[in-house]
């Protein structure tokens, strides 16, 4: 709880959060009402349903606005962003065989919604903007990373359209979400009765995040930002046997193949991205390769070493049965 002397970097801000009815929407609209102190906060989201549910969730908060809309909208986001001071874009279409089987339809929220936040923010000089990624935007082998590539690109070149402007663009990547819409261990524990677990492939490994420490990121990075940067946290692996057995260890596992568009192991840095990487400690930047930038800000954050990868099966942080087991109860 914000002690009510302390200033955070949200104090006294209008804060809009694009799918703001998702998993990441609400665990972020509910910690900043707790701990920052914004001024206002609008949840923007396209389900009315999601909205009413969301609204009897948090109550009668005065701080709150709901406002019913898609980021493939330019109009809606232009009236939207009247007064905003920071736009968290966390509406996407995720979801990789959908957006396999319905590619034109991920191209419009993932990237056209991208522009048009861009576009909006700037006529409507919002100070600062920072768009969720995803560990499928490196090296991506599926519609949904490359999307998320395109989004990635554009917001961090939006910045050379600020001119005049006041608006900043920047970027936070991170991995797979436990407890996230899809997320794999709801999956799991539904299939846990049956006492078969399929397995797509036994040397799977992905990066593993918790809601809460998505959400304390964000806000951190809110605050470090100047413009440009992908920021990329540093967070521990799993194997997929082992969140298999965390979740029901006496079921079977069943290996049935890798689906298309998926990976074996995850990366969040690649090696040509690596040459403009600096290692802040708990957490990667990711600099622009472009004229306008100087990287004056993170000059004190070592260059990561040549040919550097981070990847879900090089990591040198790993979580155990018993650390997977704990972060599910929790």
């Amino acid at each position: 709880m914000m002690k009510s002397s302390e200033v955070t970097v949200l104090d006294g801000k209008s804060v809009l959060v694009t799918g703001g009815t998702g998993s990441f929407g609400r665990r972020f609209i509910k910690t900043i009402l707790r701990e920052q102190g914004p001024r206002r906060v609008v949840v923007f989201s396209r389900d009315e349903l999601k909205q009413y549910e969301f609204r009897q969730e948090v109550g009668d908060d005065p701080r709150l606005r709901f406002f019913i809309g898609d980021v493939r909208d330019r109009g809606r986001l232009w009236r939207a962003f009247d007064g905003v001071d920071i736009v968290v874009h966390a509406a996407a279409l995720k979801q990789v065989p959908a957006a396999e089987y319905n590619p034109f339809e991920a191209i419009k929220t993932n990237i056209y919604g991208a522009q048009n936040i861009i576009d909006a923010a700037l006529d409507r000089d919002v100070e600062r903007v920072i768009a969720l990624s995803t560990d499928k935007a490196s090296s991506p082998i599926n519609l949904y990373g490359a999307t998320k590539l395109v989004s990635d690109k554009l917001f961090v070149n939006a910045n050379a359209y600020s001119g005049t402007h006041q608006t900043r663009f920047s970027v936070v990547r991170y991995g797979n979400v436990i407890g996230s819409r899809g997320s794999v261990v709801p999956y799991f524990q539904r299939l846990a009765p049956t006492g078969v677990i399929p397995i797509t492939d036994e040397r799977m490994t992905r990066f593993w995040i918790t809601l809460d420490q998505g959400v304390e990121f964000v806000i951190r990075m809110i605050g470090a930002m100047h413009g440009g940067e992908l920021f990329v946290p540093r967070v521990p692996s799993m194997r997929l046997l082992d969140l298999a057995a965390a979740v029901a260890p006496e079921a079977r596992i069943e290996i049935v193949g890798i689906r298309p568009g998926e990976k074996l192991h995850e990366e969040m840095i690649g090696v040509d991205d690596a040459r403009r990487t600096r290692d802040a400690g708990d957490f990667y930047v990711m600099q622009p390769d472009v004229d306008w930038w100087n990287g004056a800000a993170w000059r004190d954050a070592e260059l990561v070493p040549e040919g550097f990868r981070y990847t879900s099966d090089t990591n040198s942080l790993w979580l155990s049965v018993e650390d997977l087991r704990r972060m599910i109860d929790g």
